[in-house]
């Protein structure tokens, strides 16, 4: 099972904001940027790449679902290890002709064969459940993103932000990248979960 990385933003997050005529101030404490009006239209733009890198929820929930996986990893290794010692007793077992009768050897290959069946969907369940709490971990970081921006963009009333990732924009100019800005903002908002916090105590102790 490979390790979980929680990359998925790029692919389900659309950083848009609609113009918003509200009159209310940002409660954030960020630097203003440099604007764009073209058309009429106010746009900006976020550095995919930076935001998952530079805040914290995604450095957080990437260290606990990699956790998650070697933790999955140790337990199918330590299954596969004991199943495979059976199936060697077992062959050597019927090297030594210590099967009585022909009953008795099937019964032990039903086993064996149960064993391994069992270990099969152990390693579906677990992979169904990271990749379930990595699609969870995904829609809240998205959630949290667009619950900022909502706040921050009663000041800023940018009718556009967008999400910038690879080439997906093939030309921008910087001084209209918002993404300091924004991770400043998340950062402030943000507070770790306590199963969030144990992890990190954890790999820290393995320092």
């Amino acid at each position: 099972m490979k390790k979980i990385l929680f990359l998925a933003l790029g692919a389900t997050l659309a950083l848009t904001a609609c113009n918003n005529k509200e009159t209310e101030t940002s409660t954030e404490n960020v630097t203003a940027s440099e604007e764009i009006s073209a058309s009429g239209l106010k746009i900006a733009y976020v550095e995919v790449d930076s935001l998952m890198t530079q805040y914290q929820f995604c450095k957080d929930y990437n260290l606990l679902l990699n956790q998650k996986g070697e933790n999955a990893q140790k337990t199918l290794g330590n299954k596969q290890r004991a199943l495979q010692g059976h199936a060697a007793a077992l062959q050597k077992k019927y090297e030594n002709n210590g099967f009585t009768t022909r009953d008795e050897l099937e019964r032990a290959q039903n086993q064996l064969a149960k064993e391994q069946q069992d270990l099969a969907e152990l390693e579906q369940r677990l992979m169904n459940e990271l990749a379930n709490e990595q699609a969870q971990l995904t829609m809240e970081m998205r959630d949290s993103i667009q619950a900022f921006l909502k706040t921050y963009n009663k000041s800023k009333k940018y009718d556009y932000i967008f999400s910038r990732q690879g080439d997906n924009i093939l030309l921008a100019n910087p001084k209209f990248d918002i993404t300091r800005e924004v991770v400043a903002g998340l950062n402030k908002r943000y507070k770790a979960k306590p199963e969030v916090k144990n992890a990190s105590e954890s790999e820290k102790s393995k320092e």
